[in-house]
């Protein structure tokens, strides 16, 4: 929640900042601002809404100097206000600080501060954070300490965040220092950006992209300090530490909206290219099974696994439950799917043969991050099933699977589901063919998953007849989702998708758990979305789909090429390819994915930055 980016160097600060905040907004824009250090000392600007806003009030009011930060925010503590917008300042102006993270104690250390004469201005707790460095910098000059020396500013940084409580990532300005940037972090990511004469600081790589190859992700408890010539960084614990420079593998292209009107779109149409990185190498036609090479266990020790937990949240919650029914089914392993937010509080029973796995398409969720550290911290294998490269769940895991799906900028998360999905079902393959499953039975998975690319580009076909159940149905307040099985998920995520992006009331349920409640919603002007492709339960799921039509409620129905019957029963039919049932929820997921997108448009939503949503959560 929240962006953060930060520049040192020898360039226009303000124009790296602006661009980077674009990138960011993503991660909130309830407001953003910057502070640059030009010749008369720090400037500031703020500003309450949308970047656009920023930079509006930058043509104006312009900002100049080589030294700066900028922050986009997703509101905490405090309304989406120019008064609560980031930067903050710390005393007199002899700080200035920008901060994702939550700070938990920040009333206690308030309150200290007001007795010291400290006058706030602000709803946040990020300026708790402001005024204490500027009072121990205070502190530091009556002991004698030279303001202008790089390392009081650094003592004080390092005194402020030991009485810390929550999380933070910080990039702090020195009113008596003009060439200095220090970055901190613990549980919200930071990661620094390494140029010729010039240093980067962001939350994310995104902003980093065609400004340098190079990066450093800092890892909890790090501080950074950057200047245009230098980076030290060092631990609160270790002290002073060699930084890891890695490479930055993304092209400025992958950000780009190209030829479609929204990142949403863009991303859905990205899902055949997205399965195909998913399984590409990951194949193996020899041994009928899948292959991975990070997860860092042996053959031996996954054979030993009786019992699988998954932990999520929101769509990386659905994926689970689809991996629930993959793994069950293929390996017979025992599945739960736990909510992270839930699961890291919960002292849940784990034998030493249980295996975790942290489902996140960031890497960065607070609550998926703090509960796979609480199973490791119990000593249970942890791997993760993680998106981003370099993130902090994608480091910490003792092992695990990337989903090479690309950067994911919309907010409703599209390819990263699909692409986790694919994952879950290699997964499932794996742990099934080192247990009961047959040589030939992992061929025909292989084959049909290899099959998946091009028959998700055949679904799009659909994208016309979503188009007209759209606008037959934009106005409704609410919706019932409904599928058995594998497409209960599929249910569960396609009424996410429409909440989140179109702000329609909607609920997914298992289609025969219509008569146990639900029913008593159906009425002419709630339409009913079934998933209802061929499989097993047709039959059972065409009778509660006929339970709702004899109460007169609309009903859609996404099924399968070639089914007659369907059109008997349901107002509107989106056909989708016929695939095996394991494999249908990610050609299930499409139309879903575009009916939200279709009906946010019609009703003048923000399909990429839906309301009160942030696309990495991570406070708690």
């Amino acid at each position: 929640m929240c962006g953060i980016v930060g520049y040192v160097g020898q360039r226009d600060a303000a124009e790296i900042l602006l661009e980077g905040l674009h990138r960011l907004e993503y991660r909130g824009y309830d407001s953003a601002g910057i502070a640059v250090f030009g010749e008369n000392g720090i400037a500031i600007r703020k500003k309450a809404g949308r970047v656009t806003e920023l930079a509006q009030l930058l043509e104006r009011q312009p900002a100049i100097g080589s030294v700066g930060i900028g922050h986009t925010r997703w509101a905490t503590h405090g309304a989406a206000t120019d008064i609560n917008s980031h930067p903050h300042v710390g005393g007199n102006g002899d700080v200035v600080v920008v901060h994702n993270g939550v700070i938990e104690n920040y009333a206690t250390l308030k309150d200290k501060l007001q007795e010291r004469g400290y006058v706030f201005r602000s709803s946040t707790d990020t300026e708790v954070v402001a005024h204490l460095i500027a009072h121990q910098l205070e502190e530091l000059i009556k002991l004698g300490d030279d303001p202008t020396d790089v390392k009081t500013a650094v003592t004080a940084v390092e005194a402020s965040i030991k009485v810390l409580k929550g999380t933070y990532g910080l990039g702090i300005l020195f009113r008596d220092l003009p060439g200095l940037l220090i970055g901190a972090r613990a549980g919200s990511p930071l990661v620094v950006g390494v140029g010729k004469g010039e240093y980067f600081l962001a939350s994310d790589s995104g902003p980093l992209v065609g400004h340098t190859s190079e990066i450093v992700y800092l890892s909890d408890n790090e501080l950074v300090v950057l200047t245009p010539d230098e980076m030290k960084l060092t631990h609160r614990d270790s002290g002073k530490m060699v930084p890891s420079i890695q490479v930055l593998d993304q092209a400025a292209a992958d950000s780009d909206l190209g030829e479609f009107e929204h990142y949403m779109l863009k991303e859905i149409y990205e899902q055949p290219t997205t399965i195909e990185n998913a399984l590409r190498g990951r194949l193996d036609d020899d041994a009928a099974t899948a292959k991975f090479g990070d997860v860092n266990l042996t053959v031996q020790q996954l054979r030993r696994i009786d019992r699988v937990v998954l932990t999520a949240c929101g769509t990386s919650w659905h994926s689970g439950l689809v991996g629930e029914y993959l793994i069950e089914e293929f390996a017979r392993i025992p599945v739960e799917v736990e909510y992270a937010s839930e699961f890291r509080y919960r002292n849940a029973p784990l034998s030493e043969t249980t295996m975790i796995f942290a489902i996140t398409q960031s890497g960065e969720t607070a609550d998926t991050l703090a509960a796979m550290r609480e199973s490791q911290r119990k000593g249970h294998s942890t791997l993760a099933i993680c998106n981003v490269v370099g993130s902090t769940i994608a480091r910490e895991a003792d092992g695990g699977i990337y989903l090479h799906a690309g950067p994911e900028i919309g907010v409703a998360s599209t390819k990263a589901f699909t692409s986790q999905v694919a994952v879950l079902t290699l997964l499932a393959l794996y742990f099934g063919r080192i247990r009961n499953m047959s040589y030939g039975a992992g061929q025909r998975i292989i084959s049909h998953l290899r099959a998946m690319p091009e028959t998700i580009q055949r679904s799009f076909a659909c994208h016309d007849a979503v188009k007209e159940v759209a606008q037959k149905y934009y106005g409704a307040d609410n919706f019932l989702y409904l599928g058995r099985n594998y497409n209960f998920p599929v249910a569960l995520e396609g009424a996410l998708k429409l909440k989140e992006i179109s702000y329609i009331h909607a609920e997914g349920y298992p289609a025969a758990e219509m008569k146990h409640g639900p029913i008593a919603l159906v009425d002419e002007n709630t339409p009913s979305v079934f998933v209802i492709p061929r499989c097993g339960l047709y039959p059972k799921v065409m009778s509660n789909l006929e339970e709702v039509k004899a109460r007169k409620g609309p009903i859609i129905a996404i099924a399968c090429e070639g089914d007659d019957q369907i059109a008997r029963f349901a107002d509107d039919v989106i056909f989708v390819p016929d695939v095996e049932d394991y494999l249908q929820p990610i050609v299930t997921a499409i139309p879903l994915q575009l009916l939200a997108y279709e009906i946010a448009l019609l009703r003048g939503c923000n399909v990429d930055r839906p309301r009160n949503l942030a696309k990495s959560v991570t406070v708690e």
